[in-house]
């Protein structure tokens, strides 16, 4: 007999979590179906604080801009500059005017004070510097690596001079264009200078990795970490502009694609460095492919879960969070033959259910997904549960 959705369900904390897996996974992403709503954050919040505390858990990650974060990153971890300017400097999207983010930031750094360096925490921005209106100039990423292999390598070796790089970038607004979106005659991706720059960005990332053993010895390795960042980001910045310029019905999924693909590579970054708790939006944390309906039609294209799970295979876990109402958006309770509406109905909130058994107890056929009168928010689909580990599930979001 299936075993009954009440039975499985339980309190959500972070030892549950990590019973889902036979070993702690070095990245645990944990997923929301909507932006914007700080009740998902605050489980966000007890979950990497419980992790930190009794799992070894020691780096968070969320899907804001990677450069953006070093912000954040420097002032938990050595109280570089105040609260208030790593919220208004380190987050995109507008994320920094969250309150449960201001919680996290604070708490970290609480958390860090007067402790060494090796057992401090540390904050990561994993997507690229992108908005869904344009991308931002490649300058401050190539300029930053540029930089240090300068310091620390012979010049010689160099394939270019800080000039050189200041006069094929231009001006920023040539690549922040807002109608280049849309209009990819508006876009400099594909301009020769353009062309220049991503040789040049490549070849600086070689002479990166080419130089490793003597740049690891001269330097502390924090700076050869951001190093590469910098080189990720640079290179895929001006492939996502690029592609901005392409007229073929391809551009939007090599654009989506992109960004996730960047997504990917700075998170096997971080778990390079050690476990990590990672907090985005569930599309991009799925190994499902992701799907979006704009104005060419629909794009698919494969999330970062996806990029990252073939890599670390169970060494990346995913558990996805579903809610029942988000009235103020005019999400009510969810029908009680959905998904949601049979979660909605447990008296734990939030509680957790293994994927796998959740799919047992819905049995064959599932239910059909819940669907939503707003945009913004994308219930989980009972046809995905074979892969995801686990699901969270919150009942309410309170009204702002």
């Amino acid at each position: 007999m299936a075993e009954r959705i009440q039975d499985i369900a339980v309190p959500l904390d972070a030892a549950a979590v990590l019973r889902l897996f036979p070993a702690p996974p070095r990245l645990l992403a944990l997923g929301e179906p909507t932006h914007g709503e700080d009740l998902l954050l605050d489980v966000r919040n007890d979950v990497f604080r419980q992790l930190v505390e009794g799992h070894g858990y020691r780096t968070v990650a969320v899907e804001s801009d990677c450069l953006r974060g070093l912000v954040v990153d420097d002032y938990v971890t050595s109280g570089s500059g105040t609260l208030d300017e790593a919220m208004a400097r380190g987050f995109s999207h507008g994320f920094g005017a969250s309150a449960a983010n201001r919680e996290l930031v604070r708490w970290m750094r609480a958390y860090n004070e007067d402790r060494p360096a090796g057992e401090r925490l540390r904050f990561a921005c994993f997507d690229g510097p992108l908005e869904i209106t344009g991308a931002a100039s490649p300058r401050q990423a190539l300029t930053a690596l540029h930089g240090y292999l300068a310091t620390w390598v012979d010049p010689a070796l160099l394939p270019c001079t800080t000039g050189t790089l200041d006069r094929l970038l231009g001006a920023d607004e040539r690549w922040t264009e807002p109608e280049a979106m849309t209009d990819p005659a508006r876009s400099a991706g594909r301009s020769a200078e353009a062309g220049e720059l991503r040789t040049l960005a490549t070849d600086l990332v070689s002479l990166l990795d080419e130089q490793a053993p003597h740049l690891l010895a001269c330097a502390a390795r924090d700076d050869w970490e951001r190093a590469r960042l910098h080189g990720r980001t640079a290179t895929g910045l001006l492939t996502y502009h690029y592609w901005m310029a392409e007229t073929s019905p391809a551009r939007m999924t090599r654009m989506l694609g992109v960004r996730d693909r960047m997504m990917a590579d700075n998170l096997l970054a971080l778990a390079d460095r050690g476990p990590t708790l990672v907090h985005a939006h569930n599309a991009h944390l799925q190994r499902e492919k992701s799907s979006m309906r704009m104005w060419q039609g629909r794009m698919e294209w494969w999330s970062a879960g996806a990029l990252v799970g073939a890599r670390l295979g169970d060494e990346y876990a995913f558990v996805a969070t579903a809610l029942g109402t988000i009235r103020h958006q005019g999400v009510d309770t969810p029908p009680p033959d959905t998904l949601e509406g049979l979660l909605y109905a447990l008296e734990q909130d939030p509680c957790l259910v293994g994927a796998g058994r959740l799919a047992d107890a819905l049995g064959d056929p599932r239910p059909e997904p819940r669907v939503s009168p707003w945009f913004g928010y994308a219930p989980l689909d009972p046809g995905h549960l074979d892969a995801v580990d686990g699901v969270v599930f919150v009942k309410d979001m309170p009204r702002p």
